[in-house]
């Protein structure tokens, strides 16, 4: 059991309203989107937003739609996707992977300051890439315990889980750049 506190309980949280398997049936539906069945009403084209996304990446997940109006509406919250089924889940974090563009870094190969702008060229899960990183304290944030997420210039993600697990050279190389 996470720090967070958990009740199987359906309810509202001062007027939100808590979406857990037993009033919320996620599912694929029509042209692949995903649907949602809360209590008795059917939303289509549903997506999910995390609402804290460097902490708590699988809790605290609203999931949304849109009105015929182009309005934004959030149906609930799921506070542990866990609770749901493996299918629920696959199709919640297929959603969230086309909101979020997050690399996860295993390699710095070069780290260059310029115009008090970081050029980085890393590994990432997805390959080599390279990224523009603003040189502010404000464009990282701390991950877990000895992690790092970096807000490139395009407001991107690159998480870096384990600043210490990163090799000597590479740990050198970001810190001496990133130090706070």
């Amino acid at each position: 059991m996470s720090e967070l506190t958990h009740t199987s309980q359906p309810m509202l949280w001062s007027g939100i309203k808590r979406l857990v398997p037993e009033n919320t049936h996620i599912f694929e539906g029509e042209f692949s989107l995903l649907h949602s069945r809360v209590d008795d009403t059917l939303y289509r084209g549903v997506f999910a937003v995390r609402l804290f996304p460097i902490r708590h990446p699988g809790h605290f997940i609203s999931l949304n739609y849109t009105t015929p109006d182009d309005k934004t509406r959030e149906i609930g919250v799921i506070e542990t996707l866990s609770d749901f089924s493996d299918e629920a889940i696959r199709l919640v974090e297929q959603t969230l992977e086309k909101y979020y563009y997050e690399q996860h870094i295993s390699r710095i190969y070069r780290i260059k300051l310029k115009y008090d702008l970081l050029f980085f060229d890393v590994q990432t899960h997805r390959g080599r890439e390279e990224f523009i990183l603003p040189w502010r304290h404000d464009r990282t944030e701390e991950y877990d315990a000895h992690g790092k997420v970096l807000l490139d210039a395009l407001d991107n993600r690159y998480i870096i889980p384990d600043v210490l697990a990163l090799p000597e050279r590479d740990r050198k190389e970001l810190t001496r750049f990133i130090y706070w």
